[in-house]
């Protein structure tokens, strides 16, 4: 009589073959998987990038800057201690632009005779005009008048690594719900003519410019210093810009064409 066999008897040798035979392929399987789980983790994590320079940002500045067609600015006497405005304290100044030098312009002054009042001013073309107080008539205004030439803006901020002297990032901050980077330094009043028309050469003035993180839009700049002899010492300006490259409608007005 045959004896049974035993299906978990050990060979000879002391060890069971059978099941590592089955266990290897798989364990084989296991390990092919796990490693392209880690080439595929490797591959899909995201890189660093090292974040840009003062002077990366303030190129990128300068390019959104001179490709403006169109904006709205405020601009704020601080301390009310800058230079006469036509005769007048400049209070505030609002001003939609449309390149290459059409502007409307609004500005809140306080006149010797009149006391507080809204300067007009419009130029389309070759042609401007100024109204200087509600019901006055619209009269002519010659071009060396004119305080601003927004034809200006691209020459003033183009290269600006070169016109910002000691140029830093001073730290983030929001501004008006938006993350912005805050750049501080230094340049000339000259250097500012081309866009401030009247502005006298030879001050130097410190600047604040608030930058959008993400876009490197400019979103506000402050002037501190003198830009005319006439400023004290003390001045600073707020130039605020928003509504970048939205339609505008400039026109003159209607009793003024052909004056």
């Amino acid at each position: 009589m045959t004896p049974a066999t035993n299906p978990t008897a050990l060979p000879p040798n002391g060890t069971n073959n059978t099941v590592p035979r089955r266990i290897r392929p798989i364990t084989g399987l296991l390990i092919v998987v796990l490693m392209l789980l880690a080439a595929c983790a490797e591959e899909s994590a995201p890189t660093t990038t090292e974040p840009l320079g003062v002077d990366e940002i303030l190129t990128e500045v300068g390019t959104k800057v001179a490709a403006v067609s169109t904006a709205r600015f405020v601009l704020v006497d601080e301390l009310e201690t800058g230079a006469p405005f036509l005769g007048t304290a400049l209070k505030r100044m609002e001003a939609v632009a449309e390149t290459p030098n059409n502007f409307q312009m609004l500005a809140d002054v306080e006149a010797p005779v009149f006391g507080f009042v809204q300067v007009q001013i419009v130029k389309v073309g070759d042609q401007t005009v100024m109204k200087l107080y509600e019901g006055a008539p619209w009269s002519p205004l010659s071009p060396d008048q004119v305080p601003f030439d927004f034809e200006g803006l691209g020459a003033v901020f183009s290269d600006l690594p070169t016109k910002i002297s000691e140029a830093a990032i001073a730290g983030q901050e929001v501004l008006d719900g938006v993350q912005t980077i805050r750049i501080e330094g230094s340049t000339s009043s000259d250097h500012l003519a081309p866009l401030i028309t009247s502005a006298d050469p030879g001050h130097t003035v410190d600047l604040t410019l608030w930058v959008e993180e993400t876009t490197f839009d400019l979103r506000q700049v402050r002037i501190a210093g003198q830009l005319y002899d006439d400023d004290a010492p003390e001045t600073t300006r707020l130039l605020t810009l928003d509504d970048v490259n939205q339609p505008v409608d400039i026109q003159l007005p209607d009793n003024s064409a052909g004056q």
